[in-house]
């Protein structure tokens, strides 16, 4: 089992940048892909970014290529998306989530709480 928490979160105003991180318990995480995922009230989740167990393949939702950039330290067990150029539209609750990559049709099972991204304009 893993347990995720996101920190990183906050206030900014657009143009700016934010750098999230995804926290996981565990000693198994590199075999844990991890995406990111985010939020807004009345909307449905919207995939960011997601990351494979080895940190070979990343993989952008259409919105964010260019501006996001996702990496992993397994040494960390952490998962990071750094987020450049922010635009007052990505405002919302960013979850990270992890899937065991050595269970065939799996899904993400394990999610973290959320953290809180504003971006004023």
């Amino acid at each position: 089992q893993v347990q995720l928490v996101e920190s990183g979160g906050g206030l900014v105003v657009a143009g700016g940048s934010l750098r999230l991180s995804c926290a996981a318990s565990g000693r198994t995480f590199s075999r844990y892909a991890i995406g990111w995922f985010r939020q807004v009230p009345g909307k449905e989740r919207e995939f960011v970014a997601s990351i494979s167990g080895s940190g070979g393949s990343l993989y952008y939702g259409g919105s964010v290529k260019g501006r996001f950039a996702i990496s992993r330290d397994n040494g960390k067990n952490t998962v990071y998306l750094q987020m450049n150029s922010l635009k007052p539209e990505v405002t919302a609750v960013y979850y990270c989530a992890a899937r065991n990559e050595r269970l065939p049709n799996t899904g993400y099972d394990y999610w973290g709480q959320g953290t809180q991204v504003t971006v004023s304009s």
